[in-house]
């Protein structure tokens, strides 16, 4: 179920930016939101016309545990050529993860644990020519290095972010 919903939202997005004939350009800083799993605040910045760098701190919560994130990305962003302002962008990362449980209904104990995760980017990314927003959707499988169930491969990772542009490049 959960993988459908990003197969529909990035289709939709395809979409939304195929409706817009507006030029994109490249920018240099930009931050704002990852909407998704988790809710992060972002910051993306490029080293050079393709290579770029991002950080973002993230936050997830469920009924019996919750987790707080810190991520560093680096990604290799390439042009659509016949969508102006569109790119895709690939590239690698890492995040720490501290994982707090409440299992008390369960198992009577509280605890908490982290874990490292070492992640895979693959997105779009559309840049707004008349307007300092930029707008992308990512999958980010991720594998996680930690005890417990808190280690192994997760594909179910993404967001859709919406960021401000502070320059362009």
């Amino acid at each position: 179920m959960r993988m459908n919903v990003k197969v529909l939202s990035f289709s939709v997005t395809l979409l939304f930016l195929a409706a817009f004939q507006l030029n994109g350009q490249e920018y240099k800083t930009a931050i704002g939101a990852r909407l998704g799993s988790p809710l992060s605040a972002s910051i993306k910045y490029f080293m050079n016309e393709s290579n770029a760098l991002e950080g973002y701190i993230g936050f997830r919560s469920y009924s019996f545990y919750n987790w707080l994130s810190i991520s560093g990305a680096y990604q290799v962003h390439k042009p659509i050529e016949s969508a102006p302002g569109l790119q895709y962008y690939f590239g690698g990362g890492a995040s720490f993860f501290i994982w707090s449980y409440d299992e008390k209904v369960y198992f009577g104990q509280r605890y908490s644990s982290s874990s490292i995760g070492i992640q895979g980017y693959l997105g779009l990314d559309y840049t707004f020519e008349d307007a300092p927003i930029s707008l992308t959707i990512d999958w980010i499988p991720t594998y996680f290095i930690g005890t417990n169930f808190i280690s192994g491969f997760g594909a179910g990772y993404g967001s859709l972010g919406v960021r401000y542009i502070l320059s362009r490049g």
